[in-house]
């Protein structure tokens, strides 16, 4: 009797664990006879995300030799490992190279397909272009109703959609009546492929009001100039220069921080991987719950100044006054930032820029002040150039250790089940932002006028009959007819518009933690209202509780947590279907 089991969503995450089911079938099944029914309108591998209907102005965010969607030998997984190419190697082209979403999308279907084509003899995946509307208990297992009009019975299910839209929020609503009353446009938070970008909206030559500066602000930034004609040309002293097309809006940007997301390394890392987690453990951290910044910070802080001192006294020793056993031993012994660490790094490292210094890190504008606008360029200018220069130069290469440590410290919190919006911004903010050219482009649009900068600490209200942006950091005020909110929703299951996710919401038959669906760490089977864990569903991706560290693309050799959250739940899915095949047989 042949199992079954549905994956809902298609993109990245359903095409590891479509892989990672194939890949343990053979093994876990008394006979490889099994059915999985992958539920998507978009096409599978690249999803609705990485479609390929994009504007091939729109880069992948990671060099394509940090790319792969094919577990390695690095991957502490028990199911079998099946090699393949990085998005590098596949294309053939430079590990450093930043791709376009239509060939990311190409890559992603290559995967998919792969997996379908290497499944062992008697594993078949059915493709439903369509959305799962429903999901009821059945006899034995479950019933997917489609859209189609279909219906799927099946031994299990992995939800595995990814971040979805949802409602607005009370105040995103309170912004949208403000500006039908008042005859202003509002751009809300979306995916930004997704947006309303129309010349009605952002009309050639007028002021935008842009609240965030991250990756979302990236691509509203392309779509906005490059995407209405303008030009980058590179003068003969190798500066890059902004040549308008007249169609592009004048945009004033802002945010909490007031300056871009620091962009991606663009050197090759030489030195050995850190030697982390070692102090984050669930036994220094002790029984939860836990305040983040008083009990956990510290740990992680210290994890992550234990990989870039690491990093610097090991690949650069002129820079410091002690070995790194010394360093090491004296370290590991101190309470982070106690006098005893203060004076060990003061004492190891004798240059000030030389240290880590985590406020400085975030918070860069903190209490910086300028008397007028040209002042808060110049120093904006200085900055984007002085992080370019940085982020190019191997000398370094202790900050790409630190971003590896934050790569570890990510997954090691979303294990223990710790998350904090603070951290997580941190995270996204110092190590996935945009590509190196990307800001180099931003810093040739302000010194064009198409973008000012606003500061940190940015305040958006309704003034007079039009939007109204002010920040600490400069003088004065703001005003424009249109403001667009550059951002991502956050994950939010009360807020849902997906069609199966708002049916078992308001039947009680899943939760959330902080907008995340929740589910049983140990197995990710999901919970109803009640804690009950459900035999039959399981979730898997980002949008879940423990599971932000499989977000964003898995990098080749660093034991992702993508590969092996996929595989155990892979087995854990398989060995449901084999007890229905022996049910069956009996």
């Amino acid at each position: 009797m042949s199992a079954s089991i549905a994956i809902v969503g298609a993109g990245p995450t359903g095409t590891c664990l479509v892989e990672r089911i194939c890949a343990n079938a053979a093994e876990l099944l008394n006979w490889p006879s099994l059915d999985i029914h992958v539920i998507d309108p978009y096409p599978p591998g690249g999803g609705r995300v990485w479609r390929r209907e994009q504007n091939e102005l729109l880069w992948t965010n990671s060099a394509a030799a940090d790319v792969t969607l094919f577990a390695d030998e690095s991957v502490q997984c028990v199911g079998p490992v099946r090699p393949g190419p990085s998005l590098a190697e596949w294309l053939g082209c430079d590990p450093g190279r930043f791709v376009s979403r239509p060939v990311q999308n190409a890559y992603l279907s290559h995967a998919f397909q792969r997996a379908v084509d290497t499944a062992p003899r008697g594993v078949r995946v059915h493709v439903h272009a369509t959305r799962a509307l429903d999901l009821v208990d059945v006899p034995g297992g479950q019933a997917v109703r489609l859209e189609d009009g279909r219906t799927l019975e099946v031994d299990a299910v992995v939800l595995a959609q990814g971040h979805g839209d949802v409602t607005p929020t009370a105040e995103e609503r309170r912004l949208a009546a403000l500006a039908e009353s008042g005859g202003l446009h509002y751009v809300p938070t979306g995916y930004t492929a997704d947006l309303d970008l129309g010349q009605d909206r952002l009309p050639a030559g007028e002021p935008v009001i842009v609240r965030g500066m991250g990756l979302a602000f990236i691509d509203l930034m392309v779509l906005l100039t490059s995407g209405r004609g303008g030009r980058f040309v590179r003068e003969y002293d190798g500066e890059l220069v902004y040549l308008p097309s007249g169609r592009e809006p004048l945009l004033h940007v802002g945010s909490r921080r007031g300056v871009p997301y620091h962009s991606k390394t663009a050197y090759p890392f030489k030195g050995t991987r850190p030697p982390v987690p070692r102090f984050l453990t669930a036994d220094a951290l002790g029984e939860g719950p836990w305040n983040f910044r008083r009990d956990v910070w510290p740990l992680v802080a210290k994890e992550l100044a234990f990989a870039y001192y690491h990093e610097l006294i090991t690949s650069h020793p002129e820079r410091s006054r002690l070995g790194w056993e010394e360093f090491e031993k004296g370290f590991a012994g101190e309470r982070w930032r106690s006098a005893g660490m203060r004076t060990l790094i003061r004492k190891a490292v004798p240059r000030y820029a030389d240290r880590l210094d985590f406020d400085r890190l975030d918070r860069p504008l903190e209490r910086i002040r300028f008397g007028d606008q040209a002042g808060l360029h110049r120093w904006m200018d200085g900055y984007m150039g002085a992080d370019l220069e940085r982020r190019s130069d191997p000398a370094h290469s202790a900050d790409y250790a630190m971003i590896l440590g934050l790569l570890s410290v990510h997954g090691v919190l979303a294990e223990l089940g710790i998350s904090d919006p603070w951290f997580n911004g941190l995270f996204s903010y110092v190590a996935s932002g945009p590509p190196g050219p990307r800001l180099e482009e931003l810093k040739a649009l302000a010194r064009a006028g198409v973008v000012t900068f606003l500061g940190a600490d940015l305040r958006v209200d309704h003034h007079a009959g039009r939007w109204q942006a002010q920040s600490p950091t400069v003088p004065g005020a703001v005003t424009a007819r249109t403001l667009v909110e550059a951002r991502l929703p956050a994950p939010s299951v009360s807020r849902a518009t997906d069609p199966l996710i708002t049916a078992l919401r308001d039947r009680g038959e899943v939760d959330e933690t902080s907008g995340l669906l929740k589910v049983r760490p140990a197995d990710r089977r999901l919970l109803d209202r009640g804690e009950t864990p459900h035999p039959h569903r399981f979730a898997f991706g980002p949008w879940v509780v423990g599971g932000r560290a499989t977000g964003g693309f898995a990098r080749p050799g660093l034991n992702a947590p993508l590969f092996r959250h996929a595989d155990a739940l892979a087995r854990i899915v398989l060995s449901e279907a084999v007890t229905t095949q022996i049910r069956h047989v009996a």
